[in-house]
């Protein structure tokens, strides 16, 4: 389970983004500055750090400085107010690797915090495999006894979700969410068909399937 740091000084915002991850099947930690978030950044070296760009005392933009400083090289999202004035150029130059303005909506921060964990992701994780199976996520190439099998960049998409989240029951919603992103809104149909091309593909026998099940009620569970 991946572990997200959240620093705000919004205790409302930074509540609702905890219990959001917790949703999302993150560990989410909640800090409500800047120094006890950088002090808990050290401690704890979370996989993904989301820090407010305006805070009392410590900013956002000072965790950055002393995160790099430090020599960590933990991923960090910033998160400014709409009014705020920020040059993004600087931000990203002194360590932040993306940003995200306030207000922003869940799937959009979702998005954000799992395309930042994948550019993150250590080279030994570009290549899943399971059963007769190897997927490399960074030339986006899925080989099944050595042959490549063609996907749909949805598909890839989900199939790669489904890899990084092995043995858990997985909402259709938070599918939606992950996969979809927040510029499109398909319905769970979508979800549904997706899983039915995935077990044609990749399933010994598709409609007995073993990797990709069913959770009725509830949406699907991936056992590698």
């Amino acid at each position: 389970m991946q572990h997200i740091l959240v620093i705000d000084d919004d205790e409302n915002l930074r509540d609702t983004i905890g219990i959001l991850l917790e949703n999302e099947g993150f560990k989410p930690t909640l800090a409500s500055d800047g120094k006890q978030g950088f002090e808990e950044a050290l401690r704890s070296r979370p996989d993904l750090v989301l820090a407010d760009l305006r805070m009392p005392g410590m900013s956002g933009t000072e965790v950055c400085k002393q995160l790099r400083a430090s020599g960590r090289k933990t991923p960090i999202i910033v998160l400014s107010a709409l009014g705020d004035e920020i040059d993004k150029v600087l931000l990203l130059e002194m360590g932040a690797d993306d940003y995200i303005v306030k207000p922003f909506g869940t799937r959009e921060l979702m998005a954000r915090i799992r395309a930042v964990l994948r550019r993150a992701a250590p080279d030994s994780t570009r290549v899943l495999a399971f059963s007769d199976i190897e997927v490399d996520l960074e030339r986006r190439r899925v080989l099944r006894r050595g042959e490549d099998i063609k996907f749909t960049r949805a598909e890839f998409n989900l199939l790669t979700f489904f890899l990084q989240n092995p043995d858990r029951a997985l909402t259709r919603d938070m599918l939606l969410n992950s996969v979809w992103g927040y510029e499109s809104f398909p319905n769970t149909r979508t979800v549904d068909a997706h899983v039915v091309r995935l077990r044609q593909k990749l399933e010994p026998e598709p409609n007995a399937p073993r990797h990709f099940l069913t959770i009725h009620g509830v949406g699907y569970r991936f056992i590698p």
